[in-house]
């Protein structure tokens, strides 16, 4: 059940009963300044909303659309599919807890299909369940109840971290990048050991590794980690870049009390200290 509630300057105020509270969605009434921005809308971002629940999905998407966004709706896995292949998607807003296949397990299979932005949605808020939605390949997480303008600003900030990387981190021609025995291969994804086994990585772990190859034998504070890695600032109090730093350090098989390749400056951050070499493919 939903109820609306008429406001000044042609906006309306709808909240949605879920199963974890009430959502709060505020959108603009159709009329001649919205026709007006509407004929403007094409060359706006195009943001596919996955949820099972109709109401929620519907008022997202008008919400979306009020500030400017055109959208596509989905109820499920099939019809993300779908829509993936029928238009260009520029960001998925997913709901975590959906019938069949879940909102995991479609972040995985996209992942190894494309780079496309996802922000995860779900009634899940601990800390461990945003670590999961983030090494499935999620570019932010966010927790039910929320705030729409919440959203529509972490949907910004993924957008601007993905169509206009810093100066330091402008894509590159190089395919690998070699260090200490390793190779990173930034085509396929992952990471070949000195024996030359391949070593896989979840997208988090991809993303932590290629900046810290950018940036070696540089300090990087965790701010700073996690804005490049996922375009947000930390929220007080949390770990997740020292969970994805630690599972980083198993993959390149680091002894947790003396690692070597990835060194904890107290009080500071983080730091790759070997030498980085990048190869282009032939």
């Amino acid at each position: 059940m939903y109820r609306c509630v008429p406001a000044r300057s042609a906006f309306v105020s709808a909240y949605v009963r879920t199963s974890c509270g009430y959502i709060a969605v505020h959108a603009v009434c159709p009329g001649r300044a919205a026709a007006c921005h509407n004929r403007a809308m094409n060359a706006q971002p195009q943001i596919l909303v996955v949820d099972d629940d109709r109401e929620i999905r519907t008022l997202l998407s008008e919400y979306l659309a009020s500030n400017g966004f055109r959208t596509v709706e989905a109820a499920d896995g099939a019809a993300m599919w779908k829509a993936l292949d029928a238009a260009r998607i520029d960001l998925i807003v997913l709901d975590l807890m959906m019938p069949g296949e879940d909102g995991l397990q479609l972040c995985r299979t996209l992942r190894a299909r494309s780079n496309v932005p996802v922000i995860m949605l779900t009634a899940r808020g601990q800390p461990i369940d945003r670590i999961v939605g983030l090494e499935m390949g999620a570019d932010d997480y966010l927790a039910k109840p929320f705030e729409p303008r919440e959203l529509m600003a972490r949907i910004r900030s993924v957008l601007r971290r993905t169509e206009a990387l810093p100066p330091n981190l402008a894509a590159s021609e190089a395919t690998r990048m070699k260090f200490a025995g390793w190779t990173f291969d930034l085509t396929a994804r992952h990471l070949i050991n000195p024996e030359g086994v391949i070593v896989v990585l979840s997208g988090a772990e991809f993303r932590l590794l290629k900046v810290f190859l950018e940036h070696a034998k540089r300090v990087l504070s965790r701010d700073q980690l996690l804005n490049l890695t996922q375009g947000r600032d930390a929220d007080p109090f949390e770990r997740s870049i020292d969970l994805q730093v630690s599972r980083v350090r198993q993959k390149l098989g680091e002894d947790a009390r003396d690692p070597q390749l990835i060194k904890t400056v107290r009080n500071e951050g983080y730091v790759l200290t070997a030498e980085v070499r990048k190869e282009s493919a032939p």
